[in-house]
């Protein structure tokens, strides 16, 4: 593998980041709200699974009477 020197290595990282595309404004903040509904609704499904199997945990065990 050749070596290669910083200011040629300073280089290609300038014209590989020149290829990226980033997100526009709009884009990231619609992406950061569908980021935020996904939370609530994984936090909604995991708190009714836990009641759930705590309940049939309950159930099983006999406690609680």
């Amino acid at each position: 593998m050749a070596k290669t020197s910083p200011f040629e290595f300073i280089q290609q990282v300038r014209s590989e980041a020149a290829k990226v595309t980033w997100p526009t404004r709009k884009e990231t903040l619609v992406t950061t709200g569908m980021v935020f509904v996904m939370v609530v609704v994984a936090s909604i499904f995991f708190l009714a699974s836990d009641m759930i199997i705590r309940w049939i945990v309950g159930l099983v065990l006999g406690v609680g009477r």
